[in-house]
Formats: C-alpha cells, sequence, structure tokens
C-alpha cells in the first residue's frame, strides 16, 4: 500500500479504498456541531434522570476536535488519537505501514495500535522501539533522539506564545460569566453582589476545568445559600427551591386550569364521548382480525384441524409481538403512542392471554392422547390411522413444548408393550390351563374314536386333514395355543410385531429420517427436540432388549414350565367399560370374554387329574391329545417361535449382544427339546393302542395282508416327517444366517427318537403277538378263539369278525410279520435314516432279529398243530399191524397215505386263499415232518421188513415224494435218503436184490397210481407260466 492510499484511509477514517456500504459512524456529519450536541444530550438523557430545566445545563465536553485524523470511540465520543502518524524519532512517515509489514494485526485490533502511536495515553516506549526500531543501530536512536527532542521544543514555544497572548482575555470572560451566575442564583439573598472579589488569581483560574467548577467554590456556590431566603425575589431565583425561576407563575396557571375544567368539562365532555366511541368502533373494525382468532382457534381444536390451528396460533403471535413491539418502542423513549395503538395492544394482551389459555389445555389433552395412543390397527379397522403418533408429536412440536414429545412417546410406547405383554402372556397362560383342567376331567375319548383318528393319515383327504386329526375338544385347545403363541410372536398382527414396529420407529428418530418430516417450531424452537442424546438412545436400545426377553422368557416358560396351578385371574371378569389407557388396553384381545372362561369364583375348574401320564407335565399338550394332532400344530407353533427369533437376530441390538443371542438360542432349541419330548410320549402311547386297529379285514391293495400294516405304515411316516420337521425347523433354516440361531439337534434328542423309534415296533408286533397268543392252549400252541367284546368294537362289522376262523387270523397276522419283515420296516428304516441323517445299524439288526423270531414263533404255532397230526397219522399207519400187505406184490397205496395227503390238501386250500406267499413254506415244512414221521414209524416197527413189506414202504414213500416234489427241500431229500437206508438196514440181502428187479414195475404202478390221484392231489402240482 503507497503512502496515498494510506493518507486516504486515513483522511477518511475507513479501513477499505472501496467500501460496500456506507460506515455506521458517519451517518452523523461533523459538519453539524448542533446537531452532535443534541445527539449527546440525548444519550445523557436516558442515561439519568432529566429535569424540566436541564437545557440551562452546559456541557463543557461539546468542544468538536480539529486535530486531523482523528479518531472516535464506539459511542461516538472523538479522541485525539489518529489512525497513523509519522516516526517520532524522525523516522518512516507512517507506523502503522511498518508495523503491518511486521505482521502485527494494528489495523484490526485499536487497542495495540494506540500503543505505538505517541499521541496515545497507552503509548508503551518499550514496546515501540521492540518492534518499530528493533533492528535500529545506537547512531540512529541516538539521531532520532535529537529529532523528538527538537519537536518538543517546537511545540513547546508554540504553545507557550498561545497562552501568553490570550490569556488576560480568557481571564475577564471566565470573571463576568461567574458574576452574572451568581447574581441570577443570589437573587434576594443578603450578602450584594458588589462584595465579591472582581478578580481571580491566574493560579485558580489555570486550575479550574470549567466555570461551574470554580463557582461553585465561592461563596456564591450553594453550600452558601442553604439557609431561605427573606426577600420575595427569592422566587424568582434559579435555585432548585424556587423551581428555578417558575414557582411564581405555577400556582396561577393550576387556579386557571381547575377554573377552566369547571366551567367547559360538561360542555366538552359529549363531545370526548363521541370521539371515544368513534374511535373504539374504528379500532374494533381495525382489529377486527385479533377479535376473531380466539374463536377460529376453539373451531379448530373442536374439529381437530391441526393445520388450521396451527395457521390461528402463528396469526395470534405475530398480533403479540407487534403489539408487544409496539409497546417496547414507547416504553423506549422513542415516541408516545395514540389511542389506536394503545388499544390495539390491550385487545391484541387480552386475545393472546386467551389464546395460550386454549393452547395450554389443548397441549395436556394432546399429551393425554399420545400417551393413550395405541399400535395402529389393520386398516380395515379404522380406529387409529398409523400417522396419529407422528401427527401428535407434529402438532406439539409446532407449538412448542419444554418436554420433548418423541422421547415422552417413545418412553410411554415403551411402558404400555412391557405391560402388554405381561397381562397378555399371563392371560393366554390361564385361558389355555382353563380348557386343559375341562378336558383333563372329561377323560380319554372312546377307543373306537381313537382309532378312527389314528386311520386320518391314509384314510383322511390330502385337502382336509385338521378335522381328521384329533377329537374336537382336543383341535380347540390346540387352535388355544397355536392363536396364543401367534398373538405374541406374530410379526403381522401380534405383540412381536409391534416390539419390532416400536423399534423401527425409534431406530427412524435415532437415524433422524423421522424429523425431516416433522416441523421445527415457530423460531425453530422445537429444533433442539429433534435430537436425542446419547444417553437417551442407550436407554431405547436396552428397553428394546428388555421387551425382547420379557416375551423370550414368556413363551420359554410356557414350553418349559409345568402347568399352572392359579387361575384365580379369571375369578372376577373385566368391567364392560374400560377406560382407554395402555394398562387396560392390553386386554383388548380378550375383551369379547368368551363363556368357556366365565365361572363361578366359588367352583373353579378342578385340578387335572394326576394318572401318571406323560401330559401331565406339559402346559402346551392337551390331554389326551394323539400325536398327530401334535405335530401338526407344534409344528405350525416351533416355525413361529424359530421365524420369531430370525426376525429379532436381524435387527440391531440383538445381533451386537452375545447375550441376547444366546438367549433365542436356548428359546429355539429349549422349545424345540420340550416338544420332541412330548410328542414322543405320545407316539408311544398310540402305538400302544395300534394292535385294537385290527380288524384282520382285507386289504385291497394286497389280499393277502389286513389294513393295519397300511395303517401303521402311514402313522410312522407321517410322525418321522413331523418329527424331522420340528427337530430341524425347514421352514426357517432356509433362510439365511439361520445357522447362527437354531443349531442342529442335540444327540440326547436323536437318541431319544431313535430309542422311541424302535419302540414304538416293538410294542405294535409285542401286542399283535399277545392277541394272536390269547386262550392259547397249554402246550403253548395258538388256539385262537374269538376275540374279546373290546376288539369286536373295533371291528368293521360283526359278522366280519365271526366270519374270521382262528387259522385264518393267525395266518393273516403271519403273513402281516412277513410283511413287516420283507417290506414295512425296511421303508421306515429308509425314511428314518433320509429324514435325520442318521445311520441306525443296531436298532436294525435288533428289529430284524426280532420279526425273525416273531415270525418263527408264530410260524411253529401255526403248523405245530397240522404237522402233530400228520405225524400222527403216517406212524399209526405204518406201525398197525395191518401195514404189512397179504400179496407178493403190492400195487396200492395204504389208507393213511391218503388220509396225510387229503390232510395237506386242506392246509393247502386254507393257506393259498389266505396267505399266498405262505404256502411254500408251510408246504415245505409239513412235507419234511412228513418224511420225518416216515422215518420215525419205519424205525418203530421192531420185526425185519419182508419183500413186500420193503415193496410197500417203498411205494408209500415214493408216492407222497413223488406228489409233493414241488415242495421237496434239502432236508426233507435227506430224510427220505435215511429212511431207504433204515429200510435197507431192516431187510436181508435177498430181499433187496429182489426189490431191485420189481422197481420197473414199481414205476408202473406209482405212475399208474398218480394218474389216478391226479384229480385230489393236483394242488401240489407245480403251475406252469402262461405263455
Amino acid at each position: 500500500m503507497t503512502s496515498d492510499e494510506q493518507t486516504l484511509l486515513n483522511h477518511y477514517n475507513i479501513n477499505t479504498l472501496y467500501p460496500t456500504a456506507w460506515p455506521i459512524e458517519k451517518n452523523e456529519s461533523d459538519a453539524s456541531g448542533d446537531e452532535q450536541s443534541t445527539n449527546t444530550t440525548k444519550r445523557l438523557a436516558h442515561s439519568r434522570s432529566k429535569s424540566r430545566y436541564s437545557a440551562l445545563i452546559r456541557n463543557g465536553s461539546d468542544r468538536r476536535s480539529l486535530v486531523p485524523g482523528s479518531e472516535k470511540t464506539g459511542d461516538g465520543i472523538e479522541n485525539l488519537v489518529q489512525k497513523d502518524e509519522p516516526d517520532p524519532l524522525g523516522g518512516p512517515d507512517s507506523v502503522v505501514r511498518i508495523l503491518r509489514q511486521k505482521g502485527l494485526p494494528v489495523e484490526e485490533d485499536q487497542r495495540l495500535r494506540n500503543r505505538f502511536l505517541l499521541s496515545s495515553t497507552t503509548f508503551s516506549p518499550t514496546l515501540y522501539l521492540s518492534h518499530v526500531h528493533s533492528d535500529a543501530s545506537t547512531q540512529s536512536l541516538l539521531r532520532g533522539l535529537e529529532s523528538l527532542s527538537g519537536s518538543i521544543d517546537q511545540k513547546s514555544a508554540s504553545l507557550k506564545v498561545l497562552v501568553e497572548s490570550n490569556f488576560e482575555r480568557f481571564v475577564r470572560a471566565k470573571t463576568t460569566i461567574d458574576n452574572v451566575y451568581a447574581e441570577m442564583r443570589n437573587q434576594g439573598a443578603d450578602t450584594p453582589v458588589a462584595e465579591l472579589p472582581r478578580t481571580r488569581s491566574r493560579i485558580t483560574s489555570k486550575g479550574s476545568a470549567h466555570f461551574r467548577n470554580s463557582s461553585a467554590q465561592g461563596p456564591f456556590s450553594s453550600r452558601g445559600v442553604d439557609k431561605p431566603l427573606p426577600s420575595d425575589k427569592k422566587k424568582h431565583a434559579l435555585v432548585k427551591e424556587s423551581e428555578y425561576g417558575v414557582q411564581g407563575i405555577k400556582a396561577p396557571l393550576i387556579e386557571v386550569a381547575v377554573k377552566a375544567e369547571e366551567i367547559w368539562g360538561p360542555a366538552l365532555g359529549g363531545r370526548a364521548r363521541e370521539e371515544s366511541l368513534k374511535s373504539a368502533m374504528a379500532s374494533v373494525e381495525e382489529c377486527r382480525e385479533i377479535f376473531e382468532v380466539g374463536p377460529a382457534l376453539s373451531s379448530c381444536i373442536k374439529r381437530k384441524g391441526y393445520d388450521s390451528l396451527v395457521d390461528e396460533y402463528r396469526k395470534a403471535r405475530r398480533f403479540a409481538e407487534e403489539a408487544r413491539a409496539t409497546a417496547n418502542q414507547a416504553s423506549g423513549g422513542r415516541g408516545s403512542l395514540t389511542d389506536s395503538q394503545v388499544y390495539r395492544v390491550i385487545i391484541t394482551a387480552r386475545m393472546w392471554s386467551g389464546v395460550e389459555n386454549q393452547i395450554d389445555e389443548f397441549k395436556r389433552e394432546i399429551w393425554r392422547r399420545l400417551v393413550n395412543v395405541e399400535a395402529p390397527p389393520p386398516p380395515s379397522a379404522g380406529q387409529n390411522t398409523p400417522d396419529e403418533p407422528m401427527a401428535l408429536i407434529g402438532v406439539l412440536l409446532e407449538l412448542g413444548v419444554e418436554d420433548n414429545p418423541i422421547w415422552f412417546w417413545l418412553l410411554s410406547r415403551y411402558d404400555y408393550l412391557k405391560t402388554k405383554i405381561a397381562a397378555s402372556f399371563e392371560r393366554s397362560r390361564v385361558e389355555i390351563e382353563i380348557l386343559r383342567r375341562r378336558l383333563a376331567n372329561a377323560g380319554p375319548p372312546p377307543l373306537r374314536t381313537i382309532i378312527a383318528h389314528l386311520k386320518g393319515p391314509r384314510d383322511s383327504a390330502s385337502h382336509d386333514k385338521t378335522h381328521h386329526l384329533d377329537t374336537p375338544a382336543v383341535l380347540e385347545l390346540w387352535d388355544l395355543i397355536h392363536s396364543s403363541v401367534c398373538y405374541l410372536l406374530s410379526t403381522a398382527g401380534g405383540l412381536l410385531g409391534e416390539v419390532i414396529e416400536f423399534w423401527d420407529k425409534a431406530q427412524a428418530f435415532i437415524d433422524g429420517k423421522t424429523q425431516r418430516t416433522l416441523p421445527t417450531g415457530l423460531d425453530g424452537q422445537s429444533e433442539k427436540h429433534h435430537r436425542l442424546s446419547t444417553d437417551g438412545i442407550k436407554d431405547l436400545q436396552k428397553g428394546f432388549v428388555e421387551l425382547i426377553e420379557i416375551l423370550r422368557d414368556s413363551v420359554f416358560a410356557f414350553f418349559a414350565e409345568p402347568p399352572i396351578e392359579d387361575v384365580s385371574m379369571l375369578y372376577s371378569p373385566l368391567p364392560s367399560t374400560t377406560p382407554t389407557t395402555p394398562k387396560s388396553a392390553v386386554f383388548a384381545p380378550f375383551a369379547h370374554q368368551d363363556s368357556r372362561f366365565r365361572f363361578d369364583a366359588s367352583n373353579p375348574p378342578p385340578p387335572s387329574p394326576k394318572h401318571g401320564e406323560a401330559w401331565e407335565d406339559f402346559a402346551f399338550w392337551p390331554p389326551h391329545a394323539n400325536a398327530l394332532s401334535g405335530i401338526h400344530y407344534l409344528d405350525k407353533v416351533l416355525s413361529l417361535v424359530g421365524t420369531a427369533a430370525m426376525e429379532l437376530g436381524d435387527l440391531r441390538p440383538v445381533s451386537s449382544s452375545s447375550r441376547v443371542q444366546d438367549g433365542l438360542k436356548t428359546l429355539i432349541n429349549g422349545t424345540r427339546e420340550r416338544c420332541v419330548s412330548a410328542l414322543a410320549a405320545a407316539w408311544i402311547r398310540d402305538a400302544e393302542m395300534f394292535h385294537l386297529m385290527e380288524t384282520f379285514a382285507r386289504s385291497n391293495d394286497r389280499r393277502e395282508l389286513t389294513k393295519l400294516p397300511a395303517y401303521f405304515l402311514a402313522f410312522e411316516k407321517a410322525v418321522l416327517s413331523g418329527l424331522d420337521r420340528l427337530v430341524y425347523v425347514p421352514d426357517v433354516t432356509s433362510k439365511a444366517g439361520s445357522s447362527i440361531l437354531i443349531t442342529p439337534p442335540t444327540s440326547t434328542t436323536l437318541k431319544l427318537i431313535r430309542r422311541d423309534f424302535t419302540k414304538t415296533i416293538y410294542v405294535l408286533l409285542s401286542d399283535m403277538i399277545k392277541d394272536a397268543e390269547k386262550h392259547s392252549s397249554r402246550n403253548n400252541t395258538l388256539n385262537l378263539q374269538p376275540m374279546d367284546t373290546a376288539s369286536l368294537s373295533l371291528y368293521d362289522s360283526l359278522d366280519d369278525a365271526k366270519g374270521k376262523s382262528q387259522s385264518t387270523r393267525l395266518l393273516l397276522t403271519m403273513s402281516n410279520i412277513k410283511y413287516f419283515q420283507t417290506d414295512l420296516i425296511p421303508q421306515l428304516i429308509t425314511h428314518f435314516e433320509t429324514s435325520f441323517s442318521l445311520k441306525i445299524p443296531e436298532e436294525t439288526r435288533t428289529i430284524k432279529d426280532a420279526l425273525s423270531q416273531i415270525e418263527a414263533k408264530l410260524f411253529k404255532s401255526y403248523t405245530g398243530p397240522s404237522a402233530e397230526k400228520l405225524a400222527s397219522t403216517i406212524y399209526n399207519g405204518i406201525t398197525s399191524p395191518n401195514w404189512v400187505p397179504t400179496t407178493d406184490r403190492p400195487t396200492e397205496l395204504r389208507p393213511y397215505v391218503y388220509e396225510a395227503l387229503l390232510q395237506l390238501v386242506y392246509i393247502h386250500t386254507e393257506v393259498s386263499t389266505t396267505a399266498p406267499p405262505l404256502l411254500h413254506a408251510i408246504i415245505s415244512h409239513l412235507f419234511e415232518r412228513i418224511v420225518g414221521s416216515f422215518l420215525d414209524a419205519i424205525r418203530a416197527r421192531t420185526d425185519r421188513y419182508s419183500l413186500p413189506a420193503l415193496m410197500q414202504a417203498t411205494l408209500d414213500v415214493e408216492f407222497v415224494a413223488s406228489t409233493m416234489s414241488q415242495y421237496t427241500t434239502a432236508a426233507a431229500g435227506a430224510l427220505q435218503e435215511e429212511v431207504y437206508r433204515e429200510l435197507d438196514q431192516r431187510t436181508d440181502k435177498s430181499a433187496r436184490a429182489r426189490l431191485q428187479k420189481e422197481l420197473p414195475d414199481m414205476r408202473a404202478i406209482l405212475k399208474k397210481l398218480r394218474e389216478g390221484t391226479r384229480g385230489e392231489f393236483g394242488c401240489f402240482k407245480r403251475t406252469r407260466a402262461k405263455t
């Protein structure tokens, strides 16, 4: 910056050469001394009380500075300190420029700059030399000292000449002024003015700062005239006691004013009233909008027009601010108010008072509604809109409140949900227990009903299975359990959905998304409520986690704990009209007051009887329910639990807390284990009832079987499939991230399922054996009698039961066991291993061994009597004395052979028509017994066999062997050879030689005999395959 530019800045007292606005301090022109004096007087008038004669007070500070470049302070008073000055040591012509070059902010900091300027009283020589002449040499400082001394001498000489030339003038003017003022002040005093000294000493004048101060110290000062003046001129003296000379005319003026008021007051009053009424009417018309604000505001509150209400409130606030500004302007001395303005201020104040009362009452009502607002119902309900809480919060923020409505609503919502979860759970738990007790005390259903429901998986249609699962009472309790859990854990209309919605809204407030749509209030006064504190956010997260834990603990307690004993919660029904508060609203799901849960407090439902049943330990299992209904409903319930845990696991407060996640794992896994345990117990109980299903009615698909295997297979597959869904929860595990909360089933659970799977098969097989062995004979062989009355009641018809003979029932049982061994059990084992991805070799081997033992036992029970009868026939025939032929060459069979073969024909017919797959095994076994009987009978004869006896024995054995050739086994062949060896041993050599010669003729006889008995024994002939 050049010296010319700096000169311009100093001359015009500005900071830049290119100003954008006129400086405020230059609004008062220096050229108008009178205006400046007037402004100074006004400022003094504001700082102290002003008398009516204050215009007579002289101000000694009204002299204006004649120093070019002088500055003004903040209050406009000039001082002799310039903005810049040359170096007093004879250096550069700008001290400020040097300091600016050294980096000091002297232009911005006035106090710092004054410490470097010689004309300032705060000038610091040390600071000046250390910065302006920091690099000056001694010689340059000495030259500067000489320059400074010469400058001081020059200025001192000029001042001396000026004082000496004008001193006498100053003294004479000062003395004259003092004398005139003293005469006016002491008018009417006793002391003559002539006695006052005429001159003042030079020292006194020199030490006086003002003539008023000097005169106050003389004999004419106020301290010298404190006593009352005796003269009448005293009232015209310029003293305070005479009110500075106006006391003489004040009383007459007052008397004239009173007289004028008495005479002209009545005449002028009517016109004044007229003018007053006109002014009032004009003011009312002018302030019509102010009068209309209150009624409009009341109308908006009644019709809940929140937007219009806010507009009216803004209008009222604007009127109030205008009136306040008008009143403040008048009270600040910046003018007086007209009558219309005063009237407007008054009515505005009254209007604002009424508006504030209405708004305060409206705010209290909004607070109450904000506390009591419930979760938004489905759109069809139409009670509360989803935006109602936000609308109420927006109104409060728009009107302005001290408390934060956002935080207030979140806290009230938290308290509401916490109370609702606890109350709803306890209510549901008691209602379930009431139905459970009634069902338990009613006893088990009839056997026919139980069997009909166990047939459900095979008989019921695929599109309508539910009503075939169990009795209506059991299904009713299952539905109540499912609906209760659904109300707690459903995300659509359940408490879990409300909890998640609460967190979503809280998270939106935490992130600041919701606040974007909320108003900031008048002048932004509600903007502070848009931000939630860090502690508040932490409290929200803790509260949300607490709600989750309450919900989790409630559900887990229902499944893990035994049935409750106290049902007194339902003793007293809720009143018909309940106030809408959060605590009463929690019973909304039960407001219908179902008649099923109404009972007299003096006669509550009795506790469930204790018979040692497995279901007595499970609060969630209906008494006497079968496994099929349990699978159907527990699958839904466990899917709800798993889905709820997954929904909660995805939320930030849960995913970031390992403790909460462990709690959700415990909920899922613990509930799963309890459900599996209850289902397994019912599974065993149902298997024990399956043997009653046997009616020996033939299967439509396989006539050699009854319907029992198909029913059992369908039942087992249904139970295994249901257990598979309960153990692995496929509806939940298919979702991403499910492995975090849903762990694989424990070894204990799988071991329980394996054990009960094997046990159900054992139970059915053992019951089948017991039914087959009823009324057995002493020799432990089967002697099946007609079934008892309980069994007969389960038959398709009584005639069907009577038509089943003992042997037929035994054959069908053997056929069923054979089907179990070859087909059904392998299917079930494969289904089990596929469902649970678990091999069960030990169980498979054990089941197969048991089936083999059962099959052998039943086979022996059926074939034993027939085998003994055949053996007796053969033995009696061979050992008979008439067995030995009377001719040398026998050509006929003995009668016992026909009798034994006819017995086989009867057995063949019975087996082939009842259980064809068993025919070969049974006939082969009996043929072995026949050959063995031949051997025993031949050995039983004590005499030796002659040639005719040898030929007869050979003919009988060969005929039976050739007739039963289709059923010959290795054991039978070995026994037949043993028969021939025994015959050889019991004959001589000559007989054997002669027999060899007779063999061709014997073959011809055998052929003739076979052709002759083709009709009787054709059933034993091998059937040729049809081409």
